[in-house]
């Protein structure tokens, strides 16, 4: 089914026509929101806030065939204001207790799998420091897996600028995670 005949499902009271919308939209609305607050944690509870929007919103969308883009507008909006918001306290559950759940594997496994969390970790931290045009391409090209020319007709730009800024993107992140820059320096005394 085409998004302009799940809305009109939608707003004839079908709530599995809104949920398979969101299944469709969902990781796209999701590394939108990713790309502008640079926090994987907060783009979660921003994309859920921008599908409870869009469903309770869903009868002002004058063109059904653009719901994904007007959805996407509700997930930008979504994020600014988070972004206005003067107080944001956001205390991620996991960081509140040590993780428990490491009976049965060894040591050697364990840090093995720590060092991975801490890479991933640092990854995203530079994803999220790049700009945001080139941040939002590179979450969008590998939270959805679109081809340069679905991406391009989704951001409105062209293939070329898609392939453009997803170069720029990759270069800055192997320039800024090259060994030298993870290593500690040595210094002799």
């Amino acid at each position: 089914m085409t998004d302009a005949e799940l809305v009109a499902a939608s707003l004839n009271g079908s709530v599995d026509a809104y949920a398979q919308l969101a299944r469709r939209w969902g990781h796209r609305i999701a590394a939108i929101c990713h790309s502008k607050v640079r926090r994987a944690d907060v783009a979660d509870d921003l994309t859920q806030e921008t599908l409870f929007r869009g469903y309770r919103s869903l009868n002002t969308l004058t063109d059904r065939d653009r719901f994904g883009t007007w959805l996407m507008g509700i997930a930008v909006r979504a994020s600014l204001d988070w972004l206005k918001a003067s107080e944001r306290k956001t205390v991620v559950f996991t960081a509140l207790s040590p993780d428990k759940n490491v009976d049965g594997v060894s040591r050697s496994d364990h840090v093995a799998e720590l060092e991975h969390r801490d890479e991933c970790r640092r990854l995203m931290r530079e994803v999220e420091c790049l700009p945001e045009d080139l941040r939002q391409a590179l979450m969008l090209y590998y939270y959805e897996d679109m081809t340069y020319r679905q991406l391009g007709e989704l951001l409105g730009i062209s293939a070329a600028t898609v392939n453009a800024r997803l170069t720029k993107a990759r270069l800055i992140l192997r320039e800024r995670l090259s060994p030298s820059m993870l290593e500690p320096e040595l210094t002799t005394e």
